[in-house]
């Protein structure tokens, strides 16, 4: 079946009011207008959870979907959000840790397949246009027998077009403005917060950070923030081969709850979004208790996949 095919046979599936329900519970996913709606796809750390795919947040102003890192599902994951799968607006990578690019290559290539046609727009830190390079060579023989082959794959429709930056205002247009924040992630050079302005509100997405204040001078009045954490009682050296680093790895790598909830104290966002929560045995009223002790009293929610915000 040729690709075009598929994907007219995928529309006709959502057209299709009980299957389109079963296959995407979340209804349609367009806002009304320009409005701006958060979906977290995937709240995962790289433990493979089964209800928790890899780091992937979907900002969706009006008709366009702007993604925030790609981890493993995250195609599958905009599936059953009942976002197009043919690719989005533009996509945006915190850094490059497995557990938030495993999934771009499914995303390039799956969107491909489904129907897209012009090159995606992928932007993210110096090694990114790297990254690409070397999936599409991985994939090359893929490519080659879906364009030469029965399925006449539209030639070209899997390039990327991808920008390596290293902070500022990345994305700016129709209203929407992405701007990339360096955050301190352990041994990682540049990694991305990233602050998107659009006509309704104002969104924070973290990545993966140690406490920041260029972060929290960023999310200071946010409608969002959309911040990972780790909960401060649970800090302890870990039974295996290089566990006794465990405590180190979090104070250096990630942001404590206590932390955070210090951090937004300060910020004051109207909505604390906690994603790639490294729960460690915790549980979610432990995590939120470290945000209390922390200082924040506004409103705080643990993010599920498929959530809406």
């Amino acid at each position: 079946m040729r690709m075009v095919g598929v994907a007219a046979a995928f529309l006709m599936l959502l057209g299709q009011r009980a299957d389109a329900q079963r296959v995407f519970p979340g209804g349609p996913a367009f806002p009304p207008g320009d409005s701006t709606l958060v979906i977290t796809l995937g709240t995962g750390t790289p433990v493979p959870h089964p209800e928790r795919s890899g780091p992937a947040t979907a900002v969706v102003v009006g008709r366009r979907v702007f993604l925030f890192d790609a981890g493993p599902g995250v195609i599958r994951r905009m599936a059953a959000a009942g976002l197009p799968i043919d690719g989005v607006t533009a996509a945006f990578i915190t850094h490059l840790h497995s557990d938030h690019t495993l999934g771009l290559p499914d995303l390039i290539f799956t969107s491909w397949v489904m129907g897209r046609s012009s090159p995606m727009r992928l932007v993210g830190p110096p090694g990114l246009q790297r990254m690409t390079r070397l999936f599409e060579a991985a994939w090359s023989q893929d490519t080659a027998v879906r364009v030469n082959g029965l399925e006449r794959g539209r030639p070209g429709g899997y390039r990327t077009d991808v920008r390596d930056v290293t902070g500022g205002v990345v994305f700016d247009s129709g209203g929407v403005r992405v701007t990339a924040i360096r955050v301190p992630h352990g041994e990682w050079e540049h990694a991305f917060a990233y602050r998107i302005d659009t006509p309704a509100r104002r969104i924070v997405i973290s990545g993966d950070t140690r406490y920041s204040e260029a972060l929290e001078r960023a999310a200071s009045g946010a409608d969002v923030l959309v911040h990972e954490v780790y909960p401060e009682t649970r800090m302890a050296p870990e039974p295996r081969p290089g566990g006794e680093l465990w405590p180190r790895y979090l104070r250096e790598v990630h942001t404590s709850d206590v932390e955070l909830g210090r951090l937004a104290a300060a910020a004051q966002p109207a909505l604390l979004l906690l994603s790639h929560v490294l729960f460690m045995g915790a549980s979610e009223q432990e995590v939120i208790d470290g945000i209390r002790r922390g200082g924040f009293a506004g409103r705080v929610v643990i993010a599920k996949d498929l959530g809406r915000y």
